[in-house]
């Protein structure tokens, strides 16, 4: 069971989180993910062993959390001008980074210490608000623009699934497509 407790936005919590996370991230790159341990991390991140314990349970809860701050995209996505360019460089861009080895990674700790889901629903979050950044931008342009499900379910969830389960029938041209089939379809 998950001892996650609710973050507060700053203070004591905020520090212990980012000195925590930058300690993973940093053991991670020195000596191999095999390498990680609880007492490691917090030594590294100046707290005690039972900080961790209390705030993520183990060490795996403690991965999805990092990994899920690493999956949360850093800038809004590019505006090529129009709904379709907006949605297929996006598409493909997601498809790069989440079928990447890193990427995979990342969705697998990201899942594997996430009992009450919350983990993944922040994951479809980001990916959903990148989402409507398009969408509203084509609006504004005048674009008649799909939902942010139909695009979710549509392009997003065949990518996850072939990412995730078929990584051998992956590749640009796909995420193309599923943008091209999503934007051609009379129902949006």
């Amino acid at each position: 069971m998950s001892r996650k407790p609710m973050v507060r936005p700053g203070g004591r919590s905020a520090r212990v989180q980012a000195s925590v996370h930058a300690a993973v991230r940093e053991l991670e790159a020195e000596q191999g993910r095999e390498a990680l341990t609880v007492p490691l991390v917090a030594a590294r991140a100046g707290v005690t062993p039972s900080t961790i314990y209390r705030r993520w349970g183990d060490l795996q809860e403690l991965l999805s959390d990092v990994a899920v701050e690493r999956l949360r995209p850093e800038a809004p996505p590019e505006d090529r001008g129009d709904l379709a360019s907006d949605l297929q460089a996006w598409a493909e861009q997601f498809l790069e980074e989440m079928a990447s080895p890193p990427g995979r990674a990342y969705i697998r700790d990201a899942l594997l210490g996430d009992p009450d889901g919350s983990n993944a629903g922040r994951c479809s979050a980001y990916a959903a608000e990148q989402v409507d950044v398009i969408l509203a931008r084509a609006v504004d342009r005048g674009e008649r623009a799909p939902e942010v499900e139909a695009v979710m379910d549509r392009v997003v969830a065949p990518l996850m699934y072939r990412i995730l389960f078929r990584p051998d029938r992956l590749d640009a041209a796909f995420a193309r497509g599923l943008v091209a089939g999503l934007l051609d379809s009379p129902v949006r």
